[in-house]
């Protein structure tokens, strides 16, 4: 029987719990571990534990969850990871999936050699520069590179900070973009997709879409992420948007990917990946238990 392992930071995550069960229906105990309790020695040999559990007696890992942290730390966990495939060890995602999917400048790269329709994107490193391109688009959004959960979102419309909820806000916008290169050292500036309130995220397990849902923002607001207010509805794609979908999972490499999409005046557009996706809201609305998918993607690689 092969030895799961599933890399979580919640025990109470809905995914993570579904991914454990998922396993356990298949006759064999996952274990369930933490990275951010790993630890390794090296000598002679090379040593990787959690929790006196040396992960090198595993014959997969699925990652629900990295850990947020310190730049050093993050680096520490995906390159035990990274070390872990090295010596033979099936990661799923690929940590180089993770990072392609989690770094939205470069997955807006490799969407752009795939040729995947997604919203015009400039990304600077001065104020001058910014300035320019937020006044090339009129109506734009300011995106953290590495973020999630739509934390850290600005839009900024002809001049205006306009908040989640659609009201306009009066910071100066110079002083938020200063702010943000102080903070960041650059910006990831994207068109802003105007849309009818909601936006479609689609989950891809091994080259397919298994389900989709509607994102629908909360009255009155533009931003949808189910974590800020939107609510999940069942969404059908057409053969065109399942095909974008696919094509975005397989450009970045990875095994299963959450992938988010918008119908805008232009037709659909890809907004970003997430290589470490909820299954909750495929759950909710279609009955989909992701995890399942997930599992035998992974054990048919095995």
């Amino acid at each position: 029987m092969k030895k799961i392992g599933i890399a979580i930071t919640d025990p109470d995550d809905w995914t993570a719990k579904a991914l454990a069960d998922s396993i356990r229906k298949r006759g064999t105990e996952p274990f369930v571990f933490d990275l951010r309790h790993a630890r390794t020695d090296i000598g002679t040999g090379l040593d990787y534990k959690v929790n006196g559990t040396d992960l090198t007696g595993l014959d997969a890992i699925i990652v629900r969850d990295m850990g947020a942290g310190k730049n050093d730390a993050v680096t520490f966990r995906f390159d035990i990871l990274r070390q872990l495939e090295s010596e033979g060890l099936l990661i799923a995602n690929p940590p180089v999936a993770i990072q392609n999917a989690a770094n939205k400048y470069h997955s807006s790269y490799l969407f752009s050699k795939a040729g995947l329709p997604a919203p015009r994107t400039k990304v600077v490193q001065d104020r001058d520069s910014a300035t320019e391109a937020l006044a090339s688009f009129n109506d734009a959004v300011l995106k953290p590179v590495f973020g999630y959960k739509g934390i850290g979102i600005y839009r900024i419309r002809n001049g205006d900070v306009i908040r989640p909820d659609g009201t306009e806000d009066h910071t100066d916008i110079e002083k938020l973009v200063s702010s943000l290169l102080e903070e960041k050292g650059m910006l990831y500036i994207q068109e802003f997709v105007e849309s009818s309130g909601k936006d479609t995220r689609a989950f891809v397990v091994d080259g397919k879409v298994i389900g989709a849902i509607y994102r629908r923002a909360a009255q009155g607001w533009w931003l949808n992420n189910l974590s800020q207010g939107g609510s999940a509805q069942q969404c059908t794609l057409t053969p065109e948007q399942e095909r974008i979908c696919e094509r975005a999972a397989q450009a970045v490499g990875a095994i299963y990917a959450g992938v988010d999409i918008i119908e805008g005046p232009n037709g659909c557009m890809l907004l970003e990946i997430n290589g470490t996706p909820s299954g909750a809201g495929i759950y909710k609305a279609w009955n989909t238990n992701v995890a399942d998918h997930i599992v035998e993607a992974v054990l048919k690689r095995l």
